[in-house]
Formats: structure tokens, sequence, C-alpha cells
């Protein structure tokens, strides 16, 4: 059942006392001036890394609106029976599944290993003259997951379906978890991301744009450590330790497997009660329209994942919201009062201007499909979708992003006494109550030309 956008409101109003210490210490870097934009602009990835199992493409977080937000963007495409590596970061990641399904796995560290083959002894590792395996707790992948993983947690990911598995990444360079720079940092577990880097470095989608940025590091943490330390460690011959370093890989960061990856794979099941880091749900689907948390027939509808119905993202100071808006109608104009947003067009186009602090539409256009727009915290937002409607996505930098409109039933302007309104504006009592009174709707408005939709 939809939950109302006034019961939301409310629960949010009473937690936000108790939770203004996540939000003054929350992402971004708003504190160090980088967020005096005068120009946002809708960006495409500036780099990318060829696989032999997919692609990686990489948004330029050097770019002032990524610096703003403290966040670095970028987007996985696993081809069929494509592995990517295990790697940790130095942030924390909320991901995005756009298309396809799959597996994937997340290591904590002192975690119980939940998954053993059938039938396993625990002094015996070869069973009939077969291996068997103890690993943690994997996860089914599908359209419209939402993926929460801390930083420095090693995870991987497996595409097991017959398309392409599509992953928009945002990681939180700002949050106080990273004890390093902004830079994003991937530290791999295995493969030689190097030579794929090389290789791609004079391949950028925009010319000689950024040839000089620092991009996204990524490196296999065992080629800095020596082969007889490594045989020692795991306790195997140089020959086998040696390869660990992976120096000689061309594969890149997700590579082919030959065939079928051979893991213990989970029920479907729904995770119960949480009560320890390593029990804790670290995926949420947001696709079905029923769990909408405003609902629209005329103009579309919000769904949003944050620490209360996704209590991980408490840890990661996350959060994230899928919109559709059928075609035509408008997102009231609005802001977020505690957190940037990082918008990712998954369908369509919209029409989207912002506004700053001194009044100026520091962007002004239309957002197309695979582009992101990075909206600062306070600026005030509005999005028009066009003909043919408009998907998006938005990771937000705060474990409950909370969200003020300018117009409409629970608006900043309809909470107003009728005066102030006519005397800020200078229009008549009768100008103001049109002003205050006209939108009926909460947040999403059906435009002149809008019908009803059944996406």
């Amino acid at each position: 059942m939809a939950r109302t956008f006034f019961s939301a409101l409310s629960l949010v109003l009473l937690i936000s006392s108790a939770s203004a210490y996540k939000s003054s210490s929350g992402s971004g870097s708003w504190q160090k001036g980088e967020c005096d934009i005068t120009r946002i602009n809708a960006q495409e990835p500036s780099f990318r890394v060829e696989s032999e199992g997919g692609v990686s493409e990489f948004w330029d977080h050097n770019s002032e609106d990524f610096q703003c937000a403290g966040v670095s963007f970028h987007r996985h495409i696993i081809r069929t029976r494509g592995l990517m590596l295990p790697a940790y970061h130095n942030a924390p990641v909320l991901a995005y599944v756009l298309q396809g399904r799959g597996i994937f796995g997340v290591v904590i560290s002192g975690c119980p290993e939940t998954f053993e083959s059938p039938q396993q002894q625990p002094e015996k590792e070869v069973r009939g003259g077969k291996f068997t395996d103890r690993h943690q707790q994997i996860e089914y992948l599908k359209q419209g997951d939402v993926i929460a993983i801390r930083a420095g947690d090693a995870h991987w990911t497996y595409n097991n379906g017959d398309e392409e598995l599509i992953i928009v990444v945002v990681q939180d360079n700002s949050n106080n978890a990273n004890q390093l720079d902004q830079n994003p940092r991937s530290f791999m577990l295995a493969g030689n991301p190097e030579i794929a880097q090389q290789q791609e470095q004079m391949k950028r989608f925009r010319g000689s744009r950024g040839q000089q940025e620092k991009q996204h590091e990524m490196g296999n943490i065992f080629r800095g450590l020596s082969t007889e330390i490594l045989a020692e460690a795991f306790d195997v011959d140089e020959e086998t330790a040696r390869k660990l370093k992976s120096e000689n890989d061309e594969r890149g960061p997700i590579v082919i497997v030959e065939k079928e990856l051979q893991v213990i794979k989970p029920p479907f099941r729904h995770n119960g009660l949480e009560e320890t880091v390593c029990s804790a749900k670290i995926r949420e689907n947001i696709n079905n329209p029923s769990r909408a948390d405003i609902y629209n027939p005329q103009a579309g509808r919000l769904s949003t994942v944050n620490s209360f119905t996704f209590p991980l993202l408490n840890y990661l100071r996350l959060s994230f919201a899928k919109a559709v808006l059928y075609r035509n109608a408008i997102m009231a104009p609005h802001w977020l009062t505690n957190a940037h947003s990082i918008v990712y067009i998954t369908r369509g186009e919209n029409r989207i201007q912002v506004v700053n602090q001194k009044g100026q539409a520091v962007f002004d256009g239309q957002v197309k499909e695979g582009q992101v727009l990075v909206v600062p915290q306070n600026f005030a937002v509005v999005k028009q979708a066009n003909e043919e409607g408009c998907e998006w996505v938005e990771f937000q930098t705060n474990a409950n992003a909370m969200i003020n409109t300018l117009s409409g039933r629970t608006s900043a302007i309809r909470g107003l006494p009728l005066d102030v309104v006519a005397n800020a504006y200078q229009v008549s009592r009768e100008e103001a109550e049109r002003i205050k009174y006209s939108r009926q709707e909460t947040l999403f408005f059906s435009g002149s030309k809008s019908s009803h939709a059944t996406q």
C-alpha cells in the first residue's frame, strides 16, 4: 500500500531534530566553498575503461559540480557471464540496477561464512575427490534494486542473465567514513586495471578534454607485496602467489567466466530481523509502483529509500529516489533542505531549471537519458517532462533527505498568511489567493497537455 505524502512528511518532522547531527556532519563540501556555483552542466562520462567482460564509464569527479557534492559517479555495463572482480572503496557506495539481473556478494570482515557446499565437513576441505566451499552471503540482483555498500567492504558482481547488466554508482568521497582526500579510489583484490586504463587513455568521450585530469584510481593491492610474503601469507608456492598479482592479466576489471559461475546460490527469500552488520539488508527494490510515496494519476509518482526503509543507509548517510513524470507534467519547484542531489536520467528527456541563492539560473536546459545533473543543497529546482514523459533516479547525500516545495498544497507559499503573500509580491488579495490555492496537488502537477498514464 502506497504511503501518503503527509504521513511521510510527519515522520520526517518528528525525527528531524534527533537526526540533525547527521545532517550537519554529512556529505558534501559546501563548508570549503566549492559550491559557489554560477553554472551547472548536464554531464556525460569523461572516460571509460574497456574490459573483456564489459565497460566501466566514469564522470569527471574533478568538475566543480561533483566537487561541490563531494561525490563521484560511474556506470558499469557487464556482459553476460561477466564477472566484476572483487574490490573495495575508500568511501561508501550506493548503486542502482538500471537493467538486467545477476548475483553479487559483499564480504564483511569477521562475519561468518553463511553459505557452504552440501554435506561439507569443516575438518575436510576435499570430499569424494571434489573441492567444497564456504563463503559469505550472496544476493540476487534485478532491475530496480538499490544496493548499499559500506566503505572498505569488498564486493563483486556477476551477470548470470541473458542481457547486459547495467549499474550506476555514486561514491560518497566526502563522507566521514573516508579519511583520505576526495579522490575516488578502488582497491582491487584481483586483475590488472592499470593496463586497461592505459589502453583507454586515448579513447576519451570528449576528445582531448580531461587528458591531464586525475582519473578514478584503481589497482591490484597484491602487486605491491613481495611474492615471498604472499606465498607465506597464503601458504602456497611462489608460482601461485605470483598469480595473485595478475601482472600479465589484460582482461580488465570485468572478466568473462568461461562456464557458468559455480557458487552456492541463495534461495529467494525476504530478509528477516536485522540485528547485526552481518545480517543487515544490503539491497532494496524500488521498482514496484505500488510502493510509491507520492502518486498523482495525472502527473507521475515518486518512490524513496531512506534510513527508515533501508537502515544500512544510516551508516552510509545517503538516500535514494526514483521518479516517473508523465508527458508535459511538472515536478513542483522545490529544494532539498539537507542534501545535494545527483540526478541521472533513465528514460526520456527532462527540462530542468536550477536557481542559486543569488537568484541566478545556474542551469536551464534539457537533460537527456544517460546524463547526470548535480543539484546543490538548497538550490531551487523545477522539472518538466516532454511529450514522451521522463524517468530519473536521484542519489541524495543525507540518510533522510528532506524536501520543501514552493507551490502546491504543502508548499512554503501555501503556509504563508494571505496578506504576507499580497504584500510580498505587490498583488491584490484575490491574486494572492490564486497564488496560494490554485494548485491542489502536492508534488507532481499535471501539465496543460497531460493525460492519464499507466506507466
